[in-house]
């Protein structure tokens, strides 16, 4: 049994997640205490816990502790089953967080699998679904399996309501992944997508975007959804280079003006596009677990942070592989071996 302290690093979710989908895959049982402990409402809450049930749905597991508000959970798997899935989080809870627990899991079973999701599509403090499409799952090819993605609704806090959808081509092993440089640079676009909010608060989102980034009319869209799906408001800015793409994202608030969630997209996009390192900050998060659970390998990100070092501990606890990270003239070199 693998003990796991989830105040330990960063002390959010990751630690919960990572933990189920590496104890899917190895085989290897575990108990986390003080769930999201750093947070300002610890425990689980509906999306944490819809990653717990979504986890043990695909390989039988045994759970104690799957409740609401649960700060311990103790997490038996099975053997992990390709199927047709689908979670309903029930709030405006992260679709993509619980897709990506139960990802690496299928990346590996013995046959192809769908997985739905309904709850938010685009939340804060989550990755959106535009970059699990552009900047996620480009690089998931790149080490065998296929994973095919798409937007059924879009939904945004607090109404959710949103559906995402993934079609899994397994394979017997995950290759290795280098990406040390970006490559050429590529293009570059801003979506500011709303709903059931004036028009004029992705116009301005987008203006602000244009003036700090200095990118043409051509490479600003503003993405009018229906009203229904709304009210919401996201703004997603896409870098692409030959080696990899990267999205930054801006989520509107109450009493956020909509310059200001622009600013913050755009400050993020250029300071990536300032610096040489391929990987930016949440990017590398998420490459740590196909890594480990494949052939290894190594990127280049910007910075080593929290979610990055506690994601590292809790892989080798579950995978015995070395993750090691060097600074270096571009950026934290890091090598999963």
């Amino acid at each position: 049994m693998i003990d796991i302290d989830g105040s330990e690093g960063e002390g959010g979710g990751q630690m919960l997640r990572s933990s189920l989908s590496l104890a899917i895959c190895t085989g290897q049982p575990f108990r986390i205490t003080n769930i999201r402990a750093n947070r300002p409402r610890p425990g689980l809450m509906r999306q944490h816990l819809t990653s717990v049930t979504a986890a043990a749905q695909i390989c039988s597991a045994s759970v104690d502790g799957a409740e609401l508000g649960s700060r311990a959970v103790t997490f038996r798997p099975g053997a992990v089953r390709a199927g047709d899935y689908s979670f309903d989080i029930g709030t405006a809870g992260s679709c993509t967080l619980v897709l990506q627990t139960v990802l690496p899991p299928l990346l590996l079973a013995s046959s192809a699998s769908t997985v739905r999701v309904s709850g938010g599509t685009h939340n804060r403090a989550s990755p959106p679904f535009d970059f699990l499409q552009r900047a996620f799952l480009p690089l998931i090819a790149r080490m065998g399996p296929r994973v095919d993605l798409d937007i059924a609704s879009f939904g945004f806090y607090p109404r959710g309501g949103g559906e995402i959808r993934a079609w899994i081509t397994p394979v017997p092993r995950l290759g290795s992944l280098e990406l040390l440089t970006r490559g050429a640079f590529m293009r570059a676009h801003a979506e500011a997508y709303v709903a059931g909010l004036p028009g004029h608060i992705a116009q301005r989102e987008l203006e602000v975007v244009g003036r700090t980034l200095g990118w043409d009319p051509a490479q600003l869209h503003l993405r009018a959804l229906p009203n229904d799906v709304g009210p919401g408001n996201a703004l997603t800015l896409s870098v692409e280079h030959e080696n990899v793409t990267e999205v930054f994202t801006g989520f509107g608030e109450k009493g956020v003006r909509a310059e200001e969630v622009a600013r913050g997209a755009a400050l993020e996009a250029a300071a990536y596009l300032s610096s040489l390192a391929p990987v930016g900050e949440h990017l590398a998060d998420q490459l740590l677990l196909p890594l480990a659970l494949g052939a290894g390998g190594e990127f280049v990100a910007m910075q080593a942070s929290s979610h990055l070092r506690s994601n590292a501990a809790v892989v080798q606890k579950f995978t015995g592989r070395r993750v090691s990270m060097a600074n270096t003239p571009d950026g934290v070199r890091v090598t999963v071996n």
